[in-house]
């Protein structure tokens, strides 16, 4: 028992040192691999500033009355119609008198298109100076938003943008002539304050995007907040997350004074039609084996399997691969876009099987996968059991489609223990599986 323990320890530690920084790079990786909007039906909640005033949505990007070439913008980009999140916050953000927003979405739903028409909508093209601000945590992700930009000004020429990254090094003394400023919290900070190139009086609409992932980068919180600070009261404040622990919600309230606040509620997620099974093995060498005879009994659907460190992913793979698998892996030290790459491969169904630890996978949606293999249980920092990545891991209508099948590894008691807890958790039994038993594989698989 206590050499089990001790393996944990050094696997808890590898798994720690691979979560740092993540959170900025899923972001940027959901950037890359969305296609088109996720199709959502949950429900928007929104708790208006003044509960009096009427709320307007609409239902189609007429009804904004834009400018002619934003319209065009809007359509060369393929929507068509406005996403959950635009019908609810574009009226707000075109108000007159503009209107301060907190709005709370998940990638994928549309909310830079949102705030990127706001912005644009909002510029006076005659005037050639910054008038609009976006703040982003890392360079990566403003650049991102910058193409959004492009994409939609497009027919708006007279409309302007810089990037306020480090790399950007403009001559002192120089007056910036663009309407809109992306970038970074410390390079826009000193772009305002030091360098004097920005005027923050001059500022209509302030935009504080990924929050979440701000306030988890070190000194972007306080710079942001100094930002904010020097913008006039008659400016529009908009700020977005996909989370809000109180951290992030006690960022938001110093940031935007008196807010409209909008909410996408996540669907529930179940475990009712998933297939859950556990397999004792005595070692990674017996988890190896139980895994090729599930494997060669499950070739028709598409499988995910996770690992705790990307140690055993690495080592996972390279094994799978020998016995001829097509698979694809993703693993922590690889560069964003060579993880979109992966991800793409996958999703196109090059390859069947994709090994993956849980930072990398955090956040990534494959519909067609039928099949999680859970070569290790899901464990926190702290070595307890993660309920909440074993449901994203597996949940119906959480990332991995309507109907599925999950097969847990276990391998020790420490193991054993985790599944036990995870049981109790979400009150439902997990069959033992008797991996020898092809047909029974078969069976489940079908």
């Amino acid at each position: 028992m206590a050499s089990d323990s001790w393996a944990q320890a050094v696997d808890e530690q590898e798994a720690a040192a691979e979560s740092v920084d993540d959170k900025a790079a899923q972001s940027l990786l959901n950037k890359l691999i969305r296609s088109n909007l996720v199709n959502t039906t949950n429900q928007v909640e929104v708790l208006q500033r003044d509960p009096t005033s009427p709320l307007y949505s609409v239902k189609s990007f007429e009804e904004l009355r834009l400018k002619p070439q934003l319209l065009q913008g809007v359509y060369a980009m393929g929507f068509n119609r406005p996403s959950k999140i635009q019908e609810t916050a574009l009226p707000m953000m075109l108000a007159e008198p503009p209107q301060n927003l907190i709005a709370q979405s998940q990638s994928g739903t549309g909310k830079t298109a949102a705030f990127v028409l706001a912005m644009l909508s909002h510029v006076d093209p005659e005037n050639k100076w910054p008038q609009c601000l976006c703040v982003s945590p890392t360079y990566e992700l403003a650049l991102q938003t910058g193409k959004v930009i492009e994409q939609m000004g497009k027919f708006y020429p007279e409309v302007q943008l810089v990037y306020a990254i480090r790399g950007n090094k403009l001559e002192r003394g120089t007056k910036l002539q663009e309407q809109i400023v992306i970038g970074t919290p410390g390079t826009v900070l000193d772009w305002c304050q030091k360098l004097k190139f920005i005027d923050p009086r001059k500022i209509k609409v302030f935009v504080l995007d990924e929050a979440d992932v701000m306030i988890a980068t070190q000194g972007h919180q306080d710079q942001s907040i100094r930002i904010q600070r020097m913008l006039p009261k008659t400016c529009q404040m908009l700020l977005f997350s996909a989370t809000f622990e109180d951290t992030v919600w006690n960022f938001a309230k110093r940031i935007v004074p008196d807010p409209n606040i909008i909410k996408l509620k996540r669907e529930e997620e179940t475990l009712d039609t998933i297939k859950q099974y556990y397999v004792i093995c005595n070692s990674k060498e017996e988890k190896f084996q139980a895994l090729c005879n599930i494997y060669g009994a499950i070739t028709i659907a598409q499988a995910m399997i996770f690992c705790h460190t990307r140690k055993t992913a690495g080592w996972l793979a390279g094994e799978l691969s020998r016995e001829g698998h097509q698979v694809a892996l993703l693993s922590g030290e690889m560069q964003v876009e060579q993880r979109a790459a992966v991800i793409e491969r996958f999703r196109d169904g090059k390859e069947k099987v994709l090994v993956t630890t849980n930072v990398c996978a955090r956040g990534i949606d494959v519909e067609q996968v039928s099949v999680v293999i859970n070569f290790d249980l899901p464990v926190d920092k702290d070595g307890n059991p993660d309920n909440e990545t074993y449901l994203h891991r597996i949940g119906r209508t959480g990332r991995f489609g309507k109907r599925g099948l999950a097969i847990n590894m276990v391998d020790s008691r420490f193991s054993m223990n985790i599944l036990n807890h995870i049981e109790e958790h979400f009150n439902k039994k997990i069959e033992k599986l008797d991996t020898d038993d092809l047909d029974e594989i078969e069976k489940i698989a079908n």
